[in-house]
């Protein structure tokens, strides 16, 4: 009698919207339906920003509701945006909900904890990109603001590892995710006992760090029988959602390049060791764990967060377009104008994104754009530009060239942004796929119930799966003198 083949239902969290696919294998490709979508909004109580962490755990009951509806499943697998939290006190229950990596409460926290441990032991340490939000740093702000809630905790899990635990009684920290926060010893592997005691935050409150891939447990009996289904196991994929990103990178070549582009663009490359000395300190390049032991290289790019936040600004004020009707807007607009450095510290809160690029471009005595599309074409070659400025820093520490450009991710639906990267870079772009994240994270569920060898037959299959589409250099001079323009405004 033929086996019949598992099925994986995947939830993949971003930072506006969540997903539930059920998934398995027919006639050798990964075939996905999308069971059950849903908001995934913050929410400002006082000065504070949240996420609904409760209604994220709902959502999660729902997509397993419709899932059964489907067929069932065999496990789950929860893939997240890196470096938020949540505290549990010694009855295992939540303290308060996970504030968001965009709350304020980070702001001067890194020069505080470089007065408790130098910048430079801190990247040797971890080889982690130095961001506000970066854990290490929301932990901090505790210690100084709020010791008490950190007196209460029994035990601290990222958010993937938070919902593993709703589901299963378990606690751990799968290892992605755990790269995320700054927190861990890059070469060993394992917590750091300095950077903790540095910084006054308690190490027992620290779970164990497991690989992805884990299986963490079977779901509990109490939430089998509030919703009526069968066991199934709950495994920690590579819970960090630009690593299960990786896993899918369609690449036939062992070194290879990506973008994986959403509300942020995520550029790197995959390597076997992390890369960690004074070029890759000064340029600021993250090493970030990845599925089997491997180590993303990586830089943490702001990304469409600049083209959603602008169109929230304008439904705001009565102009209700589309992304692809922006798009349409920025094509028209006349391009090489004016450029913004995208990770401008001014570029990383919510608010009136279009004005500050204008007041970008005026403090840099540039010409300011004024409409739409002159905002949008501004936002697209700045991207652009700044992934060019990007390769360089990832080629010189890596000693690397690479020859084609990897586009994933739901960034890759702007053919604009992938045309422009193609010709900023002056390499070949492969755009695809576009479900990247949640290929990535079936994928490693697959792999872990036996469905499938290893990530080389993973990425073939999901090549052999998912349609890509190429895309060429054009213009480059053009793009060449625009990229000297541009340097000078990221300096100054």
């Amino acid at each position: 009698m033929k086996q019949e083949r598992k099925r994986v239902l995947a939830f993949d969290f971003g930072a506006s919207s969540g997903r539930a696919i059920l998934a398995g294998i027919k006639d050798g490709k990964i075939v996905m339906e999308e069971v059950h979508r849903f908001s995934n909004d913050p929410v400002m109580v006082g000065n504070t920003m949240y996420w609904d962490t409760l209604r994220q755990f709902y959502e999660i009951k729902q997509g397993i509701l419709k899932a059964k509806q489907k067929g069932g499943f065999d496990s789950i697998g929860i893939d997240t945006w890196g470096v938020d939290f949540g505290l549990l006190d010694d009855h295992g229950e939540l303290l308060e909900n996970a504030v968001h990596y965009r709350d304020d409460r980070t702001l001067g926290m890194q020069e505080q904890v470089f007065m408790a441990i130098p910048k430079e032991e801190l990247y040797h340490l971890t080889g982690n990109q130095f961001e506000n939000f970066n854990t290490v740093f929301q932990l901090y702000s505790l210690v100084q603001k709020r010791p008490w809630i950190l007196e209460r905790a029994k035990s601290l899990l990222l958010t993937p590892d938070l919902f593993n635990y709703f589901l299963t009684g378990v606690k751990k920290a799968e290892y992605t995710m755990a790269t995320t926060t700054q927190l861990m010893d890059a070469k060993k592997r394992i917590w750091s006992e300095r950077i903790l005691e540095a910084l006054s935050i308690p190490k027992e409150i620290l779970p164990d760090i497991i690989p992805g891939g884990t299986v963490v447990g079977d779901i509990s009996k109490k939430i089998c029988e509030e919703l009526g289904i069968k066991p199934a196991k709950v495994i920690a994929v590579a819970s960090h959602d630009t690593q299960s990103a990786v896993v899918a990178v369609p690449a036939k070549e062992d070194d290879f390049i990506f973008i994986s582009c959403g509300t942020w663009s995520l550029f790197g490359t995959e390597l076997k060791e992390p890369i960690i000395g004074e070029e890759s300190f000064a340029c600021n390049v993250s090493n970030e764990g990845g599925y089997g032991n491997t180590f993303t290289f990586l830089k943490n790019i702001i990304g469409l967060w600049l083209a959603q936040e602008s169109r929230r600004r304008w439904i705001r004020e009565g102009m209700e377009y589309g992304f692809g009707e922006l798009e349409e807007l920025a094509k028209k607009a006349e391009p090489f104008l004016s450029f913004i450095d995208p990770d401008a510290p001014e570029f990383n809160t919510a608010g009136d994104i279009p004005e500050r690029i204008r007041e970008f471009c005026r403090r840099t005595e540039q010409k300011v754009p004024e409409t739409i599309g002159d905002i949008m074409c501004c936002i697209n070659q700045s991207l652009a530009l700044k992934y060019r400025f990007t390769l360089e820093q990832i080629e010189a520490c890596t000693g690397k060239n690479f020859s084609v450009i990897h586009m994933i991710g739901g960034g890759i639906q702007s053919r604009l942004l992938c045309q422009m990267t193609a010709s900023a870079n002056k390499r070949k772009v492969t755009a695809g796929p576009v479900e990247a994240t949640a290929l990535g994270n079936i994928a490693v569920q697959l792999m872990t119930l036996g469905e499938i060898k290893d990530v080389d037959e993973a990425r073939r299959m999901i090549a052999n799966s998912e349609q890509t589409n190429v895309y060429m250099p054009m213009d480059l001079d053009k793009w060449d003198i625009a990229y000297e323009k541009f340097k000078t405004m990221i300096q100054k």
